[in-house]
């Protein structure tokens, strides 16, 4: 990418990085490993980047935090939306600040287009021209969806195959970035599809049987009702309002509002959290495919994750190792 908007390099491969589906134990296996060598971590997290909304997203709890510092969690309202390139800057921001401080950087999460983006580069395009995008939602009013799906694919093809018919948010932006620079949005991001997908040696991918996954999810969401989820999500919509539309379609939180709004009973929404967390674990696990660079580890049961957790650190060490005594590595890691 070489044109006035592209800011996102690729992170390098002295950048740690444990990924997975939801409910996969990243985040266990993560903070074990972090305390271990001496790691920071930034969160890889749409929603934990949002004030308020701990107990859907599992952020970690306050003694967590004081085991291993982690950056990118609460940094904005959930009434404010929060983009994949505010991400990306904030994340190079605290790489270089950890670094700063000699430790080494830790990448923990699993959301799709932050982890692409920072594994592959990621060009942001122009900046939105509101005009423009009102007077698209205006048609999108007037005639829906499929009407703006057949314009994209007169502009874009390739963007119209990949987007979900129903994703007009970012059928808008793809327009849009047509409009304002002349060049389709599938031609501009061909950093995607260029990388190599050789293990880097310090990337890892959780990966569950489909049965044992589910069972994890189902303890995860039984535990979020115990925890207080629905009090919550009133809390957040008394201070706020409505919340942004990244923020208010999560999952865990969208069905909790519906349920306060009087259109799901309790055993609806419980039942809806369990199934759209599943099949966000599904679209998590297609995406991580198509990543660049990941280890997968598979898991059998919950000892397992002990077993992920000692290897992830043996393989770190013995990397440290391999360097000249005493040194101190770009990541942070004191060879011995």
């Amino acid at each position: 990418m070489n044109d006035e908007f592209s800011a996102f390099p690729p992170i390098d491969e002295d950048v740690i990085v444990i990924t997975g589906p939801t409910a996969s134990g990243k985040s266990s296996v993560a903070l074990e490993v972090a305390e271990r060598i001496g790691a920071e971590i930034i969160s890889v997290d749409s929603i934990a980047v949002y004030r308020g909304m701990d107990i859907g997203t599992a952020k970690p709890t306050a003694a967590q935090r004081a085991r291993v510092p982690h950056h990118l969690l609460d940094v904005a309202s959930p009434a404010e939306s929060y983009s994949v390139a505010t991400f990306l800057a904030d994340t190079w921001r605290a790489i270089d600040e950890i670094r700063g401080r000699g430790r080494a950087v830790m990448l923990v999460g699993g959301t799709p287009m932050y982890l692409k983006g920072l594994l592959h580069g990621f060009d942001p395009g122009p900046p939105a021209d509101w005009e423009f995008r009102q007077a698209i939602e205006a048609d999108l009013a007037a005639h829906g969806p499929e009407a703006l799906r057949q314009r994209l694919w007169q502009a874009d093809p390739l963007t119209a195959h990949r987007l979900d018919p129903n994703d007009t948010r970012r059928m808008i932006r793809a327009l849009e970035v047509v409009y304002l620079t002349g060049r389709p949005l599938s031609h501009r991001q061909t950093q995607f599809e260029r990388l190599p997908t050789t293990p880097s040696g310090k990337r890892w991918a959780l990966h569950w049987p489909r049965p044992e996954l589910h069972a994890r999810i189902e303890r995860r969401v039984a535990a979020m009702f115990s925890e207080g989820l629905v009090d919550e999500v009133r809390g957040l919509l008394a201070e706020h309002g409505e919340l942004s539309r990244t923020a208010r379609i999560a999952v865990g939180y969208r069905e909790v509002i519906d349920f306060l709004a009087g259109r799901l009973s309790d055993s609806q929404m419980r039942a809806e959290v369990i199934a759209h967390s599943r099949q966000l674990a599904r679209r998590q696990e297609t995406w991580l495919r198509s990543l660049a660079g990941l280890t997968v580890c598979e898991l059998r049961e919950e000892a397992s994750l002990g077993e992920v957790t000692g290897r992830i650190i043996e393989e770190l060490l013995r990397g440290a190792r391999t360097r000249e005594p005493g040194s101190t590595n770009v990541d942070g890691l004191k060879s011995v």
